[in-house]
């Protein structure tokens, strides 16, 4: 019980010859005007013709396993959960495993709207979700060009539709220099348009003042490691410290999925690269 849909959004290259190529009554090939990548998702969904759905974008891999996995964990959970999602790995254009800086975020169970106001995890190709759901919490954002899968998991538990996630890295996330995450400004522009959504909606109440520091200094963290990468180093600097002003001393940082210290580890990377 199992369908590819594979959406061209109008792409220049071979796509529809390679799936053209395939004779299984079960890949399904459409295309479209090039729209970005939430309405390709969109699209997606509409075209979905079973109860679950799951996202895998252009450069990323699943393990075989994956899907059985996830629906063997759907079975065991109560109804009320709505998507599960996997952790993941990095490879390289070439398929190689990546090491390097790793997130503390392997623990399996439930993640709420404010683990999804905190950072943007799980990544999309590593989720299956009902597809009854975006009925009721509409389409992915077509007019975000980034971080529109944390806008829709924020809008997903919100609604009180809950997320299990599973610590074991069953999807492999493609690292390359074409990355539409190697754009650092779009990427802080982009995320702090879901934040400013997610605070204006009320995802989580805006009297908690003390959690949304919070939120915005693992912003402007997360937004320092972007432009370090993207070779903006002075920019990497500034938002460091902005990180530190909004919320000095992080006295319990596995609550932001951190390790103790990670910003003076950040500053001692900074500087020694």
């Amino acid at each position: 019980d199992l369908e590819v849909i594979v959406v061209d959004d109008g792409s220049t290259d071979s796509t529809a010859d390679i799936v053209a190529r395939y004779t299984d009554p079960r890949v399904r090939y459409v295309w479209q005007l090039n729209a970005g990548l939430s309405a390709a998702r969109n699209t997606g969904i509409r075209e979905a013709r079973f109860p679950y759905v799951a996202f895998l974008d252009a450069d990323d891999r699943w393990q075989p396993s994956l899907i059985a996995e996830v629906m063997a964990c759907f079975a065991a959970l109560p109804p009320s959960y709505s998507a599960v999602a996997t952790s993941s790995a990095r490879i390289d254009a070439d398929g190689r495993p990546i090491e390097g800086r790793k997130f503390v975020f392997e623990e399996s169970g439930e993640l709420t709207t404010r683990d999804f106001c905190i950072r943007n995890r799980p990544l999309s190709s590593s989720i299956v979700i009902k597809r009854s759901v975006f009925a009721e919490c509409g389409d992915f954002d077509t007019t975000l060009r980034s971080s529109e899968d944390r806008d829709m998991w924020i809008r997903l538990t919100a609604r009180g539709h809950r997320l299990h996630f599973l610590g074991e890295p069953l999807a492999c996330i493609r690292r390359h220099g074409a990355n539409m995450s190697k754009n650092a400004p779009r990427m802080k522009q982009n995320s702090r348009r879901v934040l400013n959504k997610a605070w204006r909606a009320g995802a989580v109440p805006r009297l908690h003042l003390a959690f949304w520091l919070r939120v915005l200094a693992v912003h402007y963290f997360q937004v320092a490691w972007t432009h370090f990468d993207d070779g903006m180093r002075a920019r990497a600097f500034g938002y460091l410290l902005t990180s530190v002003a909004l919320w000095p001393i992080f006295l319990r940082p596995r609550r932001v999925y951190e390790p103790h210290f990670f910003r003076v580890r950040a500053l001692a990377h900074f500087l020694l690269r």
